[in-house]
């Protein structure tokens, strides 16, 4: 778990806009400090030594937030798509199926 910022206000939009130090991923979850899912990370801008970031809430009240500490939860992060499920060789390289025979 990572500290992510403080929350400055709740934009028009639907989204809790923070300030941080460091950049995270798209799609990161975001936790408060007792570990509840407030939402995700969809958007990074802003200057590049403190961006900002704004979070797209899963909470019923997200404007019960602003002042609060954010964290992302490394741990509950996803695995990227098309790399589960992938039959690999002792080279380590993915094989490609045998074509199918016609007629």
């Amino acid at each position: 778990m990572r500290r992510l910022g403080k929350v400055s206000h709740y934009a028009k939009q639907g989204f809790l806009i923070l300030r941080t130090d460091w950049v995270p991923s798209l799609n990161d979850p975001v936790v408060d400090k007792k570990l509840t899912v407030v939402g995700v990370v969809k958007d990074v801008f802003g200057p590049v030594k403190r961006p900002y970031v704004a979070v797209k809430p899963r909470v019923k009240n997200p404007e019960g937030y602003i002042g609060a500490l954010l964290y992302v939860d490394t741990k509950r992060r996803k695995s990227k798509p098309g790399k589960a499920g992938r039959k690999r060789t002792k080279g380590g390289k993915a094989r490609r199926p045998a074509p199918r025979k016609r007629g």
